[in-house]
């Protein structure tokens, strides 16, 4: 069989991924790779980080999960619970082509993982990129958290989580776009989720919004943290901003607060636009709360009036609803996504 690295010479890269010689490592949701195959056989090696190597059971709830698709069907989803294990994506007796997709289905925080080598007979090749990009920028809502599990009792597991059935890779579906996730659970822009009132200054997206990602694991022998990513590979025709839900918690009613949301709100926007000179930017909120809505359109109104930038807008997701059922921890489930995904997904045609 011939072995091959996980390259764009042999696989068009999906979101934010880091090569370090040998392996492709994938943090954040919905990153991965996509290629064209031509042949009998191929297997896949897939590796772990620290994470997904730790055998105490606390770190059962946060290891990686992968999903592989042969022509838009799904047919390996997983757990990645050992260093290094191949799986075999195709195997035929007579010579076959398809599409090979493999997509990390949790988010980063929680645990990495890594495409070893990919092993053929036969050949491969990088599908094409699509005409447009987007980049989704979020929290939980964005990640899918809890979205297979329609229980608002329980509490988060990577394995309940799926991104490709999250309002932001679904609208990325029904547009026929590239996309990049940069979400995790819990973030905000002043202040992640807290159930106490006290800031959670921890867990905050734009410290780590200039990184391939940001993970309590590692991409082997180094933390995706303290690399640089490079705005370069590809530029984002359009940058959706989904961040307040956590911030919500800790702003309450309080007008200090909401000012301060408002804030620092502008100056992330300030750092989108540096790295993303021509994009056209889309600040939005509300599937589990509205009330910071108000203040995301207050920031983007002062951002444009300081800056002089009008390439960008605000849009209003409806929020969830109670007979719609909820997922865990009172997140939207899949039918919520869907709808969030339709208003969405009309809203962008308008834009591109």
């Amino acid at each position: 069989m011939n072995v091959l690295k996980a390259t764009k010479e042999n696989v068009k890269l999906i979101g934010r991924t880091y090569f370090d010689g040998e392996k492709l490592w994938c943090g954040l949701s919905g990153s991965g790779v996509e290629f064209n195959f031509k042949g009998t056989k191929c297997e896949i090696k897939i590796g772990s980080d620290s994470i997904g190597k730790n055998t105490d059971p606390e770190c059962e709830k946060d290891k990686a999960r992968i999903a592989f698709y042969v022509n838009g069907e799904r047919i390996i989803d997983e757990l990645i619970r050992d260093d290094g294990k191949t799986f075999t994506i195709i195997e035929s007796e007579e010579e076959t082509s398809a599409v090979v997709t493999v997509v990390k289905l949790s988010e980063a925080a929680m645990s990495a993982l890594s495409i070893d080598e990919i092993a053929v007979c036969g050949e491969i090749s990088p599908t094409a990129n699509k005409p447009v990009f987007i980049e989704f920028i979020g929290d939980s809502i964005t990640c899918g958290y809890g979205i297979d599990d329609e229980d608002e009792n329980h509490n988060f597991l990577t394995a309940t989580e799926d991104v490709t059935r999250a309002y932001a890779y679904r609208t990325a579906k029904a547009l026929d776009v590239d996309y990049s996730m940069v979400s995790y659970s819990g973030y905000g822009i002043i202040s992640g989720y807290t159930g106490d009132g006290v800031k959670n200054a921890k867990e905050l997206l734009p410290p780590y919004y200039e990184n391939p990602a940001y993970t309590i694991g590692d991409f082997g022998s180094v933390k995706p943290q303290d690399i640089k990513w490079d705005f370069s590979v590809r530029q984002p025709d359009l940058i959706l901003i989904n961040l307040g839900t956590n911030d919500d918690s800790y702003c309450l009613e309080d007008e200090e607060r909401r000012a301060e949301y408002c804030e620092k709100y502008v100056e992330f926007l300030k750092t989108v636009r540096r790295n993303n000179p021509e994009a056209k930017i889309v600040c939005s909120l509300g599937i589990m709360t509205d009330r910071l809505c108000p203040y995301v359109e207050k920031a983007a109104a002062e951002y444009s009036k300081e800056t002089g930038d009008n390439n960008i807008s605000t849009f209003r997701f409806d929020v969830q609803l109670l007979e719609d059922g909820y997922a865990a921890n009172y997140h939207p489930t899949a039918k919520t996504h869907g709808k969030a995904a339709e208003k969405l997904t009309a809203y962008l045609k308008t834009l591109i």
